[in-house]
């Protein structure tokens, strides 16, 4: 795993942006209250917790993280699995139905919308990248292999994703066999 997405620097810079909403005086105490008078950002806050463990070794870690992911998936219907390399600023629009690879190495600013999947072809040690700011509409699909997304696109909704995407772009499914990247 990439060291600074298990660093504790990392989980605080991600908390702070994503629950804080980028104030800068971070406590431990200003999270929590956060996370209880805001229950869109509970979600945020425990998986970054429980990838944090998961990706810090250790059995008892790992266990902790897994059983935190689990009751995220039944209460939220959203599963980013344990591993996953997510930059700071995650944007979930709506959780239902959401699906991403632990393969996935995604950048800052992503924001993903209801019903999406993320994930790989074949079971082997490719990766998928995804660059910063990154938005991705409702009912997307995005398989592929060693698939890379550049920086700034924008998928539309209901969107198949099967190829390389460069940066700077609005890519959506025109009908069910055009695609169009528009620059």
């Amino acid at each position: 795993m990439d060291n600074k997405t298990a660093s504790y620097g990392f989980l605080k810079e991600c908390l702070t942006i994503e629950v804080l909403r980028g104030r800068k005086n971070f406590s431990w105490i200003r999270v929590i209250r956060r996370c209880l008078s805001e229950h869109k950002k509970r979600y945020n806050f425990w998986w970054r917790v429980a990838n944090y463990l998961y990706i810090k070794d250790g059995k008892l870690n790992k266990k902790i993280a897994h059983r935190i992911n689990r009751k995220l998936i039944f209460k939220y219907h959203t599963e980013i699995e344990l591993g996953t390399q997510i930059g700071s600023g995650l944007l979930i629009g709506h959780h239902g139905g959401i699906l991403v690879t632990n393969r996935a190495t995604i950048g800052k600013n992503f924001n993903i919308r209801q019903n999406t999947t993320i994930g790989l072809k074949k079971n082997n040690d490719d990766r998928l990248t995804i660059g910063n700011n990154v938005n991705i509409g409702a009912n997307c699909c995005i398989i592929g292999e060693k698939l890379i997304i550049g920086d700034n696109v924008t998928i539309g909704a209901m969107s198949f994703v099967n190829k390389d995407i460069p940066s700077n772009c609005i890519y959506y499914t025109e009908k069910i066999s055009k695609t169009v990247c528009k620059q």
